[in-house]
């Protein structure tokens, strides 16, 4: 199969040098459904990376850098579809709809 995709020449908005986004780059972003492009080379991703620090950041199986998310305050709240008592990440205001968790599943298939 071939790929749509065709190397690309960027310019890295950290140190001004130019480097290749390749086509099997593109296609991994792609199927990663990221839109844009990288804007930094990767000297500067790596640097950025490590300037970032390991306390707030862990590798992940694939290799890959994941951001650890801390843990979320819950608040708790009544279905507005099923009436069931529930908890939310996020502090429900009464002006819209607040579901659990498998009501949220069913409205948001509708969308």
């Amino acid at each position: 199969m071939l790929s749509s995709y065709q190397d690309r020449v960027l310019t890295c908005k950290d140190c001004g040098t130019q480097f290749v986004f390749t086509a099997g780059e593109q296609e991994f972003y792609a199927s990663r459904g990221l839109m844009h492009a990288p804007g930094r080379c990767p000297s500067c991703r790596s640097a950025r990376k490590a300037r970032l620090g390991s306390d707030s950041q862990s590798v992940g199986a694939d290799g890959g850098y994941r951001r650890e998310r801390s843990q979320r305050e819950m608040h708790p709240a009544v279905c507005s579809n099923c009436g069931k008592d529930t908890l939310v990440p996020f502090l429900p205001r009464g002006d819209k709809p607040v579901y659990c968790s498998a009501c949220f599943e069913q409205v948001r298939s509708y969308r």
